[in-house]
Order: structure tokens, then sequence, then C-alpha cells
């Protein structure tokens, strides 16, 4: 869903300012290697958070809590 939005948006955007699709359409990959360590760094704190929260709950886990 969006892939399809992002090609109407171009669509349309090339209609209107084609100097700025034909910019937006070279930037596109760009911008998405810029934010893929940003994407990485944010499952690996993600990992963390989820592995502090089960090693807290173990006690609670092995006492026979929920």
């Amino acid at each position: 869903m969006k892939l399809l939005l992002f090609v109407l948006g171009l669509a349309l955007l090339a209609v209107l300012a084609w100097p700025l699709a034909l910019l937006v359409l070279v930037l596109t990959p760009l911008i998405w290697l810029l934010s893929l360590p940003l994407r990485l760094l944010g499952l690996v704190v993600e990992a963390v958070f989820a592995f502090v929260r089960a090693l807290l709950m173990l006690p609670a886990r092995l006492l026979g809590g929920r």
C-alpha cells in the first residue's frame, strides 16, 4: 500500500512539477540507505528492552505468575 501511494504521489508530482519528481526519484534510494542504520539501531534497542523485561519477569514466571 505504501508503494502504491508513493507511485501515485510521484505520478501526480510528475504531472505538476517534473523536475521535483525527478529529484524525489533520485533522492529516495539515498534517503533509504541513510535510514537503514537507524532502523537496525531501533531493532537492537527494542530487543534489549524485551530481554531486560523478560529477565525482570523471570522470578514471577518461575513462581507461577502470569
